[in-house]
């Protein structure tokens, strides 16, 4: 991508024991993001995975890349950015329907989409659809979600509507996670 900026951020996981490199490029015509993650998910076993996620201007993702380290296992959806979703063939996803975000349960970096596409005010909240990813089969089912904007470009509410997990999560000014209590923690 060209004429834009390019950002570069660290986690680690609460253990200590994960870590991810995320490489974040906005321009005008779009923002991708790549990184590659090593984590222990919670009841699983060590993986390493790879993620490329696209997106609008407006931070709709259009496609989502997963490819775990050491496996044939990955997986490639894109969006219509107007909650459509298909397989990389074209299959329609249809249990999708309504989900403009996506949510890789191994990164802090999705919580940015809907942050950054929302643009909450504060004290404004909203619910959303995202594409849920669970590594390490990969599997995308709905999952409801709340935001909250408690502190503009600082501090939102994550709630999800289908269980009882509720975090205050603290951002940067570009709405890059810093610190996601029991979860990440924000390290370059």
């Amino acid at each position: 991508m060209s004429d834009g900026r390019t950002l570069v951020a660290r986690w680690r996981d609460w253990a200590g024991t994960g870590l991810e490199h995320l490489v974040l490029q906005e321009a005008a015509q779009g923002i991708v993001a790549e990184a590659t993650v090593i984590a222990t998910p919670e009841g699983g076993n060590p993986l390493a995975l790879t993620y490329r996620i696209s997106c609008d201007p407006a931070w709709r993702v259009r496609t989502l890349e997963v490819r775990l380290i050491g496996s044939a296992r990955s997986l490639n959806v894109a969006g219509d950015g107007a909650g459509s979703w298909t397989t990389a063939t074209g299959t329609p996803l249809g249990a999708l329907q309504g989900a403009i975000d996506v949510d890789l349960a191994v990164t802090p970096f999705t919580n940015t989409l809907p942050i950054r596409r929302l643009g909450l005010r504060a004290g404004e909240s909203a619910e959303i659809l995202a594409a849920y990813v669970s590594p390490p089969d990969l599997t995308v089912t709905a999952n409801r979600q709340r935001y909250t904007c408690l502190e503009p470009g600082r501090r939102y509410r994550y709630e999800s509507m289908d269980g009882d997990f509720v975090r205050d999560v603290e951002v940067d000014r570009d709405g890059l996670v810093v610190e996601y209590p029991d979860l990440f923690r924000r390290v370059a």
